[in-house]
């Protein structure tokens, strides 16, 4: 429902604008660079505002922690406990917290100065580009990397900046999902011997119309607890990124 709303919005938003006397789709070249119109800086940034969640999603490390978080919680056995809207949350601070150095560099070499009017627009947008793909870089796989580079029939590069966003990207959350499951795996040994040997008494006990998960459960939150499960899995996700090194 939002978003026909917002596409007819986004339609009308310069027709009206004409109508008012205003200039709608407007540019001037100047000596300072070029200045666009206010209604197509709106324009563009509603459409910046609709492209985040994937940006969001797909150039930094959210994709990992949620993955991993919610294969906690089923390793845990704790149903909808943390509800979606907590890990979600949990996942986008710590996100925050992980790509702070790379988002303060973007800042202080890109964004200030263009908000400052001492940096074109888009001398700005190829020194933010520049600092995220090498921070996806070094956290990506070379095997996929390369396995992308070969399907789109590019490289070799010379460094990070040269790697094309249309073969980062995929190749990315490839590396990314590969290593939140393997995470998500080193998770799950532990609770899955908790399960094993729960379920062995109840049949020894011949104890089967029990069931075994209701009864592991409490016996897995005490492991968690007592091992202080959220802070060692938040810093090794941290450290991961290489925060706290």
């Amino acid at each position: 429902m939002i978003r026909p709303i917002l596409a007819v919005f986004l339609v009308l938003l310069p027709v009206a604008a004409q109508a008012q006397g205003l200039p709608a789709l407007t540019m001037t070249e100047g000596e300072g660079g070029t200045s666009w119109s206010l209604s197509l800086q709106i324009l563009a940034l509603m459409t910046a505002l609709t492209v985040l969640p994937s940006l969001l999603l797909g150039m930094t490390a959210f994709t990992r922690i949620v993955i991993v978080l919610s294969i906690l919680r089923q390793a845990l056995g704790t149903q909808q406990t943390p509800p979606n809207q907590v890990l979600i949350a949990l996942a986008l601070f710590l996100t925050f917290f992980v790509m702070q150095p790379v988002f303060s560099e973007i800042y202080e070499t890109a964004i200030g100065p263009a908000l400052d009017g001492a940096l074109p627009q888009t001398e700005a947008l190829e020194r933010a580009s520049v600092i995220i793909k090498a921070f996806m870089v070094e956290h990506t796989r070379q095997s996929d990397l390369l396995m992308f580079a070969d399907m789109a029939g590019a490289g070799p590069f010379e460094s990070s900046d040269t790697v094309p966003f249309h073969v980062l990207l995929p190749a990315f959350l490839t590396s990314e999902l590969k290593t939140a499951f393997q995470i998500g795996f080193l998770l799950f040994l532990p609770f899955l011997v908790i399960d094993i040997v729960i379920a062995s008494i109840l049949m020894a006990l011949g104890m089967m119309m029990v069931s075994p998960i209701m009864v592991a459960l409490p016996f897995k939150l005490l492991l968690f607890v007592l091992v202080d499960g959220w802070a060692l899995t938040v810093g090794s996700l941290a450290a991961g990124y290489g925060m706290g090194g």
